[in-house]
């Protein structure tokens, strides 16, 4: 089943009535059936990381600048 991690509109000012967008995170692909699996899910703005043994919560929340490098990091060793 599909988890939704909302991001809140970046035109939002702190404290304000906000809008909330819903997008659909996606299990890696090299997560075997019942392992515990990284998802994610991203947008424009911002890309989110949860992990299966508590999807509903973000674990890590980057831009797609700070991500990218985070993969090259680790493609890297």
């Amino acid at each position: 089943m599909p988890t939704t991690v909302w991001q809140k509109s970046s035109y939002c000012a702190q404290g304000e009535a906000c809008v909330h967008v819903a997008a659909t995170a996606q299990k890696s692909s090299y997560c075997q059936e019942g392992d515990a699996c990284v998802h994610i899910a991203a947008s424009p703005a911002t890309i989110h990381l949860t992990e299966s043994a508590d999807p509903a919560r973000a674990v890590l929340s980057a831009s797609p600048a700070a991500f990218a490098a985070l993969l090259t990091a680790v493609k890297e060793g």
